[in-house]
């Protein structure tokens, strides 16, 4: 049988056709998609590529849709059952998985990199993904899309969870858009005094106003982000920096954001040619900053943020900005690079 999917061929090369239907093994899960939605990541595969993805690939992690059959050896799930996926799957073997900090896998497998992804009609999960994956159960109080959202909220959480952020404190976001954004809203809610969001792009500023509970809002464009947050903190710089985009100028100039010992996340990835980033390290060092590093998240990260959208915590509608069916895919990639809204969802 066939089902259609959307396959990255080449590089900047997308089409949407029909491909071999999966099948379910004794072990695994056939997922009907509902709901895929355009990470970051999925743009820079599609014109830079990626170690861990090998062309032709149906990609997307994102996920969230309806159990369409499962393997006889499967308890976990059954057919009907509504879940959100994940992205990050641990090996289960090695050192960084038995210690439960899967998303360190030197294997580091993924929904959408080395396993099929959701920008397809359905989705196989294995049975590493069945057993060891993010892959939960949504209530019906949580719609597909707002499940998709799941993946991206559980990196937020952890991050944020290498951030300790304390109650009263400070926080800088540099970057507006979707993870920018709900990450301002969440550091809100973990108790920060003021949370300052910082953009360049005026329109996706005045859109992050709509939908964000930050204190200060500085269009970077404008006026000089340094000067603003040490305004804004009579001179000593924010308890908390996260760079959520990816500019290495912003990486460089979080340090001189920061407030003397400091947490400093670079939390937005870097292209390959802009990776190697020159920081002053006498600052890092006469400050006493911390900075760290945040990628993807672990299970009960995905779990967690599942709860967290079900029970209204955060809420997660308002960045579903335009919704597409699959045939019109390429509209929605072009839609989400053009930073027209926040998170833009296809519906397989």
């Amino acid at each position: 049988m066939k089902m259609k999917a959307m396959v990255v061929e080449d590089y900047d090369k997308m089409v949407v056709k029909e491909v071999e239907k999966p099948e379910v093994d004794d072990n695994g899960v056939l997922l009907r998609v509902r709901a895929c939605a355009i990470c970051g990541s999925d743009l820079r595969i599609v014109h830079s590529g990626n170690s861990r993805v090998k062309f032709p690939a149906i990609i997307g992690h994102e996920v969230a849709g309806e159990v369409a059959a499962v393997g006889k050896n499967v308890t976990k799930f059954k057919v009907g059952d509504r879940l959100a996926i994940g992205g990050d799957v641990p090996c289960g073997e090695c050192a960084f998985c038995e210690a439960g900090i899967g998303n360190n896998c030197q294997i580091n497998y993924a929904i959408g990199y080395q396993f099929q992804g959701g920008f397809a009609e359905y989705l196989p999960l294995n049975r590493l993904t069945v057993e060891l994956g993010p892959v939960h159960k949504i209530p019906d109080n949580i719609s597909f899309e707002e499940g998709a959202l799941a993946e991206p909220l559980a990196c937020i959480l952890n991050g944020l969870e290498l951030m300790d952020i304390k109650l009263g404190q400070t926080a800088v976001v540099v970057g507006a858009g979707p993870i920018g954004c709900i990450m301002s809203n969440v550091i809100k809610k973990m108790g920060a005094a003021k949370v300052i969001l910082v953009e360049y792009n005026k329109q996706r500023l005045e859109i992050a106003k709509k939908v964000v509970a930050a204190d200060v809002f500085v269009c970077s464009a404008d006026e000089d982000m340094i000067a603003r947050v040490l305004a804004e903190t009579e001179g000593l710089g924010a308890d908390v920096v996260v760079t959520a985009c990816p500019s290495p100028e912003v990486q460089q100039d979080s340090l001189k954001m920061a407030k003397n010992r400091a947490r400093i996340c670079f939390f937005g990835g870097l292209s390959k040619e802009k990776e190697n980033v020159v920081l002053n390290t006498n600052t890092i060092h006469y400050k006493e900053l911390i900075i760290t590093g945040a990628h993807g998240a672990m299970p009960r990260h995905h779990r967690q943020a599942i709860e967290l959208i079900a029970s209204g915590t955060i809420d997660v509608k308002p960045f579903i900005t335009k919704t597409f069916p699959l045939d019109e895919v390429q509209e929605a990639f072009a839609v989400a690079e053009g930073r027209e809204g926040m998170r833009v969802v296809v519906n397989p």
